[in-house]
């Protein structure tokens, strides 16, 4: 009678733990070069935790509420697993934090200030961002013959 209680004890701990939340979200742009390479390297790391990535250039994804492709195109954004659209700096530390090898910049962005230079960081970066965008897309077109 024990080992039954203790059998059935278990199982109800197993079915508890299959039931996940859903995973965390990328909403990237996948029109972009500098995004697809990036995304490229994180998908090519196990994560800690359930990571998803959604192409918000393609037409056919479905958006979060409340929010538009051409917001979601401007900034980087994740959805957390309890819903949350993060964007920007708070995006990229969510996604961080679920990658083996990139979790003590999670960390790092905690200590105070940090997080908010991170953004101001991010902030220029995307005033940089079409210019880049234009040379990395240089970079991946095949070269002329001749």
């Amino acid at each position: 009678m024990l080992t039954e209680t203790r059998d059935k004890r278990d199982n109800k701990r197993e079915n508890e733990l299959s039931v996940e939340a859903p995973p965390l979200t990328v909403l990237y742009d996948g029109a972009c070069p500098l995004c697809r390479r990036e995304i490229g390297i994180y998908r090519g790391l196990r994560p800690n935790s359930p990571v998803c990535f959604a192409d918000v250039s393609d037409s056919a994804q479905p958006l979060p509420p409340d929010t538009t492709r051409q917001e979601l195109l401007a900034r980087f954004h994740v959805r957390s697993s309890d819903g949350q659209l993060l964007s920007g700096a708070q995006a990229f530390l969510a996604l961080w934090a679920a990658l083996p090898c990139w979790r003590w910049l999670a960390l790092a962005g905690r200590l105070p200030g940090a997080a908010w230079a991170m953004e101001r960081t991010y902030l220029l970066f995307l005033r940089c961002r079409p210019a880049l965008q234009r040379w990395a897309s240089r970079l991946e077109r095949p070269a002329p013959p001749g």
